[in-house]
């Protein structure tokens, strides 16, 4: 199934999560409107606010509040990606021009502040603690991740498990969230909770471990980034520190090389990538997530939104883009 198929029983709630969105970005500051609607209308896979809704609905959700909370969860990943752009410098995303390659990189920083300000006083709306909790911690924990891979930046050494540990704060954690927030406004029972939880932290760790393959493997166009971008921006990522791990020693120091400068002849590393395991070991540990993330719902009720959930740990790790 597509991603389409996937979310096609939350289709409606995702219309209605839209007009949330739109109507919560109004402002009286022209700009704040304008790089909100050209954000917008950017497209993505709104994957994470998908996630709040298909849990919901998976433990019989009855009411509105789930498209508020996942409207809250779309702007925190608005927000993170309007500040990841800046940082990294990027001029494109999702096919099209970033939008500080737009607008300028003081605006794009200033309206993910506001973004960040608008999903707290969306969340206060919930009227509910523990919500409140959950998403106030996860943006905690995406910019602790955020300044972690800053540190890991141009730096050979990075072991695995300090790579995986920016993963799980940077993506996975706003998984996890999502999900989570889904099953407490459903009156999920505590074990519920926590497999929400730990579904959500695991598909998105899978989910991001396949953007490392597609890094080295997928189609510009496609992907809607520059193919090798991480590499460019000196990001030691899961294919890289294999090859470093299991390579020649040139092969190793290529990658050392390139991490460290950012230059190197991408064809050549490419190449070293392709000469090794080191594609198939980075699919291989995100089946493991995804399989980790299947078995965290397989006790739940059956429905259509259980059964996509689960079909959805597949698609994260077969996708091409």
């Amino acid at each position: 199934m597509n991603l389409p198929e996937l979310l096609a029983p939350v289709a409606d709630d995702m219309h209605a999560v839209d007009t949330v969105i739109r109507a919560r970005l109004d402002s009286e500051v022209v700009l704040i409107r304008t790089i909100g609607e050209y954000i917008v209308s950017g497209g993505g896979k709104r994957m994470r606010p998908a996630l709040v809704l298909m849990i919901a609905n998976a433990l019989g959700y009855q009411g509105s509040k789930h498209h508020l909370l996942a409207a809250v969860v779309e702007f925190i990943h608005t927000a993170t990606l309007l500040h990841d752009d800046v940082v990294d410098e990027s001029d494109m995303r999702r096919g099209r021009s970033t939008a500080n390659a737009v607008f300028g990189n003081a605006a794009s920083v200033l309206v993910g502040d506001y973004l960040y300000s608008r999903s707290f006083e969306m969340m206060v709306e919930s009227d509910s603690m523990p919500v409140m909790s959950i998403l106030s911690n996860a943006t905690t924990v995406i910019a602790e991740g955020e300044v972690l891979q800053l540190l890991n930046v141009h730096d050979p050494d990075v072991s695995l498990e300090r790579y995986l540990q920016v993963v799980r704060y940077k993506t996975a954690k706003l998984f996890e969230a999502a999900a989570e927030v889904g099953a407490i406004i459903a009156g999920a029972t505590p074990q519920q909770q926590t497999q929400a939880a730990a579904y959500g932290r695991h598909v998105g760790t899978a989910f991001q471990l396949v953007d490392d393959v597609l890094d080295y493997t997928g189609d510009a166009g496609e992907l809607g980034k520059n193919v090798g971008d991480d590499l460019r921006e000196g990001k030691p990522t899961m294919p890289l520190i294999r090859v470093m791990e299991t390579g020649t020693p040139e092969q190793r120091q290529l990658i050392q090389d390139a991490i460290r400068t950012g230059e190197a002849d991408f064809a050549a590393v490419a190449q070293a990538i392709q000469a090794t395991d080191a594609l198939e070991y980075t699919r291989q540990a995100a089946r493991n997530e995804a399989e980790l993330a299947r078995q965290a719902l397989q006790d739940w009720p059956v429905s259509v939104y259980q059964k996509n959930l689960i079909e959805f740990c597949s698609f994260a790790v077969d996708r091409n883009h």
